[in-house]
């Protein structure tokens, strides 16, 4: 096991990462920008470097200062975190190429899959199903218009470096398909550092269920069960569940099986997640994989009781999965509630500012991963996430239940958040019966009580 980790992110991401190393015995650096002086990730780790000002590019994305921080500090290894550079396989090579171990994936496989339109491919040789749509990158607009024709509207134009719910467009027509591609290619740059945009057929009324991937460097991997994020906002999750509720046992079966078909054709080592789409006739088709920690993958450590990152640390510095396939149980339900600084009665405007009060829920079945304190002031310049509410029951029930009472005893002041959305979203009848879809928040949202 590794003496010293840095971890290259932020906020709760960061406290997730040195909580394990923790555990583990190992010791932690944080890097933080300017703005984020004060934050938690800062206080709890053993050692903390300032590597920018509160610009990410110029901070958190600034590879340079980040490995600079690590060899001055005597890290072995980085951790990426969630976001940032966690899916760069250019921050990986650099990492390798001056003695750090990169907890994450090689930087083949990140390069293979973290271009999306190349993941297909790969997906769709290794027999996965594959969403309909283009093969390669699609890079002028007739091309485009040509394609969405063959698929049929409504299509999905996507970055092919894309991620977080970020440069996604749903598009109903040709004329809208006129104006969204050179602003999506444009946007894909600025945001990606590449504007190649691929098409996909958008199948509608959908649910979105992930599967989790563990791999290590002897050749096992594994999966341990599948999760159901098709509560979306604008494309970002914002509730997510283990196990997905109401899907067939059999579908199940085959939905994870095609996972680690997937993660095999890939060579794929540490954490991993295959997301698929599954139709209202349990047809289920391959999306994306993402080659990093998932903000949701508390919701599996609750049903597995798998500590995630401590097995990426474990992993990473060469171990073993202690498990064969047929060791992993999923016992009970999990739920995720992201909480956010955005104001549900301003559209999600975010919000900043500094939280006079911060009272955590607690009691039987509820986890809180958070970076936020009271007196912490929440910089404008960063993911709006405060904190993941997770709780966890004998079932379903039960769990929806605890994160209901959970959420009533949540106070955070001085800024608005997401709790009040949370709250009557688990009470709506199609959330109780399991009738949601990826569409369901956008059309809830018109009809919601706020009062």
């Amino acid at each position: 096991m590794f003496s010293k980790v840095l971890i290259a992110n932020r906020g709760e991401a960061a406290v997730r990462v040195i909580r394990a190393c923790r555990d583990l015995g190992v010791r932690t650096v944080a890097v933080y920008s300017e703005a984020d002086a004060n934050c938690l990730h800062v206080r709890i780790a053993d050692e903390a470097v300032c590597i920018g000002p509160a610009a990410t590019g110029r901070s958190y994305l600034n590879v340079p200062h980040i490995v600079q921080a690590a060899l001055m500090t005597g890290a072995e290894a980085i951790h990426p975190g969630t976001g940032f550079l966690s899916e760069s396989a250019a921050f990986a090579e650099i990492c390798i190429g001056y003695g750090l171990n990169f907890i994450g994936p090689l930087p083949e496989t990140i390069w293979q899959l973290g271009d999306k339109a190349r993941a297909r491919t790969v997906m769709r040789d290794a027999g996965l199903p594959v969403m309909p749509g283009s093969d390669a990158p699609v890079r002028s607009l007739d091309d485009a218009k040509a394609l969405a024709e063959s698929l049929g509207y409504p299509v999905m134009l996507k970055a092919v470096n894309g991620g977080g719910g970020k440069g996604i467009r749903k598009l109903q027509s040709s004329q809208e398909l006129v104006a969204a591609f050179p602003v999506a290619q444009a946007e894909a740059s600025s945001a990606f550092g590449n504007p190649d945009i691929y098409l996909e057929k958008c199948i509608e009324d959908a649910r979105h269920v992930e599967v989790q991937i563990l791999g290590d460097r002897h050749g096992a991997i594994i999966h341990l069960g599948e999760r159901d994020c098709s509560l979306q906002r604008r494309a970002q999750k914002v509730i997510e569940e283990a196990p997905a509720s109401g899907l067939p046992m059999a579908v199940r079966d085959r939905l994870c099986t095609a996972a680690v078909v997937g993660a095999r054709a890939a060579n794929y080592v540490n954490a991993g997640t295959w997301e698929f789409l599954v139709d209202r006739d349990d047809n289920f088709h391959f999306m994306e994989a993402n080659t990093r920690l998932q903000v949701e993958h508390p919701v599996t450590e609750a049903v597995t009781g798998i500590d995630m990152v401590r097995m990426q640390l474990e992993v990473a510095s060469g171990g073993h999965l202690p498990w064969t396939q047929d060791q992993i149980t999923i016992r009970g339900h999990a739920i995720e509630c992201r909480i956010t600084a955005d104001d549900p009665l301003r559209n999600f405007a975010p919000d900043a500012g500094v939280v006079s009060r911060f009272d955590v829920p607690g009691g039987p079945g509820i986890r809180v991963d958070t970076h936020v304190v009271a007196g912490y002031e929440v910089p404008p310049f960063y993911d709006s996430l405060l904190a993941k509410v997770i709780s966890f029951g004998a079932d379903r029930e039960e769990a929806r239940v605890r994160m209901i009472r959970a959420l009533g005893e949540y106070r955070i002041e001085g800024l608005a958040t997401t709790v009040p959305f949370h709250s009557r979203l688990l009470s709506d009848p199609a959330f109780i019966a399991q009738a949601t879809t990826t569409t369901f928040v956008e059309r809830w949202l018109p009809t919601a009580d706020w009062s």
